[in-house]
């Protein structure tokens, strides 16, 4: 099969989003200018460079509550900051309920039962008990092509990591089995991993 994106593919549902998987998943969070909090997953996100550490997520479609993009963007455009908080599979639920369409003045925090805490060096929530969170300072919205397509660029900050993630002196991911977007309607979890040496090392 082979089909031009512009002239539509003639499946179901759009294969793009199943073809670049897995795709790591951005929990972002926010907060607008008066403190209202929002928390939401993104899986068009990575991380871009490590010195200075920095990523990048993007903001597809739009609310009807919102001007341009989703309250994540706005917020982000309000106050020069948000959190990256890296999802586990043990709370996949609560993400995917923080993925719902509620109103910009409501909490997904409170809507999907988790603890929020302050941020150390921005003014943003962050997600209490994750595996990690990054604390991002925007650098700049991207325009994409397309109606409602940015993608937003921060440098971290600040970095948690949870305790019990760190063995023997690295973050092991295997400790918490990061989730993963492959699309559709489809997850997946990190439980199989294995070391490659590079050539020269």
């Amino acid at each position: 099969m082979f089909y031009q994106p512009k002239d539509g593919h003639g499946l179901p549902h759009n294969p793009f989003k199943a073809i670049v998987s897995p795709r790591p998943i951005a929990w972002v969070s926010t907060q607008d200018k008066n403190g209202v909090r929002n928390l939401a997953p993104y899986s068009f996100f990575n991380a871009l460079a490590d010195n200075p550490p920095q990523v990048m997520f993007a903001s597809t479609g739009k609310k009807d509550d919102q001007a341009e993009g989703k309250d994540s963007l706005s917020n982000i455009r309000a106050t020069g900051v948000f959190c990256v908080n890296i999802v586990e599979e043990s709370i996949r639920d609560a993400m995917n309920i923080s993925s719902g369409p509620l109103g910009k003045d409501e909490d997904e925090f409170v809507a999907a039962g988790l603890e929020a805490a302050q941020c150390d060096t921005i003014d943003c929530p962050r997600l209490v008990g994750a595996p990690a969170s990054l604390e991002c300072r925007l650098t700049q919205i991207v325009p994409l092509l397309g109606e409602n397509n940015f993608m937003a660029i921060g440098e971290v900050t600040g970095v948690h990591l949870r305790d019990n993630c760190i063995v023997d002196g690295i973050f092991d991911v295997t400790t918490y089995r990061p989730l993963s977007r492959l699309g559709y309607k489809d997850y997946a979890v990190v439980d199989n991993t294995f070391t490659l040496a590079r050539p020269d090392q």
